[in-house]
């Protein structure tokens, strides 16, 4: 499975502008900005949607985890924190809030620990990057 995004910048860093459509539409020539990024402008950011990633992904990751543990799940609730620091992200930290029948801390503590190194935008932040360029 291959999923797609497209970005599309004109002008200056700071003065300039974007727009981000995804290959699901959910996204469609969606405003992104030095001001949304930087600052409090209008639009998203690509740290925010790594954050977006991260967070649903996760929690997928640890709903396949606790369902297969044998245990109901009535709700889970993750907010991912993304920490840019001098043009790096340095952190990725999700915060779980779950509500699910019979489990024990010391469980729902490892499997939340499995899903965090499992999902596959965990191993993404870790991943090789890879490119091809073309000057038109």
């Amino acid at each position: 499975m291959k999923r797609n995004a497209t970005a599309v910048w004109k002008g200056s860093l700071k003065e300039g502008g974007g727009k981000l459509t995804t290959q699901s539409k959910v996204l469609e020539n969606t405003q992104y900005s030095f001001h949304s990024r930087f600052e409090e402008g209008i639009g998203t950011n690509p740290e925010e949607l790594v954050a977006a990633a991260h967070s649903g992904c996760f929690t997928m990751q640890l709903s396949a985890y606790v369902t297969e543990a044998g245990f109901e799940i009535e709700n889970i609730e993750t907010k991912c924190v993304i920490n840019l620091v001098e043009g790096t992200i340095i952190e990725s930290h999700l915060t779980v809030n779950a509500k699910i029948k019979g489990i024990s801390d010391a469980v729902f503590q490892e499997l939340v620990t499995k899903a965090e190194k499992n999902c596959p935008v965990s191993k993404l932040l870790k991943a090789e990057i890879t490119s091809m360029a073309t000057l038109v």
